[in-house]
């Protein structure tokens, strides 16, 4: 595997599509491994371009692959979709992602810190909860509502009126 200028890899949850091209960009493979298989493929492939769809996942693998000596490239999937040939499957997807990743001038993602995405989670979280908690005062208006109770808009109005 020493000859692989790209390893491009389709992510999933428990087994990913990987597509190795040579650096004229000839497919050398293109095959599924597992997670663990993952792990092994890119810890015995010599320091190459590790290229991805960004998504959710794909800043964990950017991690792991720059801790091995890769160079990432973490592709918007809008950038990925014109250059899948043929029906959507893992297969193409992967080929599609080694082939965006040869183009000079694409826009990457850059990999984020395990803290930038603790953050983003603790920020997401938040606005989630922030939301349930405007429905369910919301719910309970609307309920109080069929009963004749009028309260008034917020979360601090405590006391309902008669209508």
């Amino acid at each position: 595997m020493t000859d692989v200028h790209i390893l491009a890899i389709e992510l999933a949850k428990r087994s990913f599509q990987v597509c190795a091209t040579a650096a004229g960009g000839a497919v050398l493979f293109n095959r599924m491994v597992s997670r663990v298989k993952l792990e092994a493929v890119l810890r015995e492939q010599t320091p190459c371009i590790v290229a991805m769809e960004a998504c959710a996942t794909s800043h964990f693998w950017g991690r792991f692959a720059q801790g091995l000596g890769h160079e990432v490239r973490l592709i918007p999937p809008i950038y990925v979709k014109p250059f899948v040939k043929r029906q959507k499957n893992d297969a193409a997807d992967a080929a599609a992602i080694a082939e965006a990743a040869l183009r000079p001038n694409l826009h990457y993602v850059a990999v984020k810190s395990a803290e930038h995405q603790a953050r983003a989670v603790a920020f997401r979280t938040h606005q989630s909860f922030v939301g349930q908690r405007t429905q369910l005062i919301n719910a309970l208006r609307g309920h109080l509502g069929e009963f004749g109770l009028v309260v008034g808009q917020g979360r601090q109005v405590s006391r309902p009126s008669l209508a």
